[in-house]
């Protein structure tokens, strides 16, 4: 097998740092490296990413777009990272499962855009119900959830790191402009985002994501038992996006944000009143893992034709 040249650009950044050990020993890769001293030379960087097979962007967003237009060739493909090209023409949005055929579309594209971690939870929630009728594209969701402080960025990990008694809990993105929300407009099938508002523990990977529906006035008719059959039937044989047992209960033990952290695997979980006219869909992942670096190796492994679970760990 020939080896593909792999080149992270921002390697030393937290999502970088997790796709190189995730691809550090495999013998299909050869991992191309920037001196630390020449890391913002442009010219280095540009005999680089047009030496790469592929390269993976990790990167602040005008830092990304910079490196896609040093690329001078039609043959290096492109991982994205970054906020910048997710919803961009000509980009492939990086979620496999979000749809039929999306992997394929993936495995044929040269531009792909890995997925924000918050959008994913929601995508994988709602565009099943929406694509099916099950749920109008009109409903006015909202969505909510509490992720590891690395979920929050380079400020957020900094001031938890150095601070002598961070904080247990705290919500962020009140202002209700978060940088996720025009993919989350664009991939759900929603007509309009939902009310988006995330919040970091003190715990540095893993998140749970929350999508609460009241079936009463946003689809009448419809019950819990069928979100999770439609929902069921949607995963039904993929390997990391896993749809957990419909039960009745007051807590599960298991909804602990950092169960599924180092893997690549979403575990949905649908719970509900005893009516079933209330509906809470939860996501579980690792927002490292499926979340970003996880899930730019998925997409890296169908663009170079490997099997999507090559180096990938499921839970």
């Amino acid at each position: 097998m020939t080896r593909a040249k792999i080149y992270i650009d921002g390697e030393a950044g937290t999502t970088g740092l997790q796709i190189r050990d995730r691809l550090a020993a495999r013998d299909d890769i050869e991992l191309l490296a920037i001196d630390p001293a020449k890391r913002k030379d442009m010219d280095e960087r540009r005999r680089l990413l047009n030496a790469a097979d592929v390269a993976i962007l990790c990167l602040p967003d005008d830092a990304a777009r910079e490196s896609v237009n040093l690329i001078d060739n039609d043959r290096t493909a492109v991982i994205d990272a970054s906020t910048a090209h997710r919803v961009a023409p000509g980009w492939t949005y990086g979620f496999a499962e979000m749809a039929r055929g999306q992997a394929e579309a993936i495995a044929g594209s040269k531009r792909v855009a890995n997925p924000g971690c918050w959008p994913q939870g929601l995508i994988a929630a709602i565009r099943p119900l929406v694509e099916a009728g099950l749920l109008p594209a009109g409903a006015p969701l909202s969505y909510n959830g509490v992720s590891g402080y690395s979920g929050g960025g380079r400020k957020m990990v900094e001031d938890y790191v150095s601070a002598a008694d961070p904080a247990p809990f705290l919500p962020y993105g009140l202002t209700f402009k978060h940088k996720h929300l025009p993919e989350m407009a664009a991939y759900t099938g929603l007509t309009h985002a939902p009310q988006f508002q995330p919040s970091v523990g003190n715990f540095a990977q893993g998140m749970l994501t929350f999508v609460p529906l009241r079936l009463w006035a946003q689809a009448p008719g419809l019950k819990a038992k069928a979100i999770h059959e439609m929902l069921a039937e949607r995963y039904a044989g993929e390997t990391f996006v896993k749809v957990m047992p419909f039960e009745a209960t007051e807590r599960l033990a298991g909804l602990d944000p950092r169960a599924l952290n180092d893997t690549n695997e979403l575990r949905l979980y649908v719970f509900a009143d005893a009516a079933g006219d209330e509906a809470l869909i939860v996501s579980l992942y690792d927002n490292l893992g499926k979340g970003a670096s996880g899930a730019a190796v998925q997409n890296l492994n169908l663009m170079l034709g490997r099997p999507a679970t090559t180096g990938l760990l499921p839970a």
